[in-house]
């Protein structure tokens, strides 16, 4: 069974994120986005797995670990872990 995408956490403006999309995209890596500057949940998720703060990129995996600004190879590795 695949894992769930993970989830992406990032605003509009930030330049880490927009670069570590474009790498998953390039890989063909499956994830959501979710802005935390319109989902006050997802900000508050953010901020829970950063010490309190609203650090972006980070990504959610499907076994509810986390990595604050990844490098896509990172993701992809986990992403295959959890893939089996």
């Amino acid at each position: 069974m695949a894992a769930e995408a993970p989830i992406m956490y990032t605003t509009t403006w930030c330049g880490y994120c927009r670069n570590l999309k474009n790498q998953l995209s390039r890989e063909n890596i499956s994830f959501t986005e979710v802005d935390i500057e319109t989902d006050p949940d997802a900000a508050a998720t953010v901020e829970r797995v950063n010490g309190g703060n609203q650090t972006v990129p980070t990504v959610l995996f499907s076994d509810g670990s986390a990595m604050t600004n990844p490098s896509a190879r990172e993701v992809a590795e986990k992403v295959a872990a959890l893939a089996g």
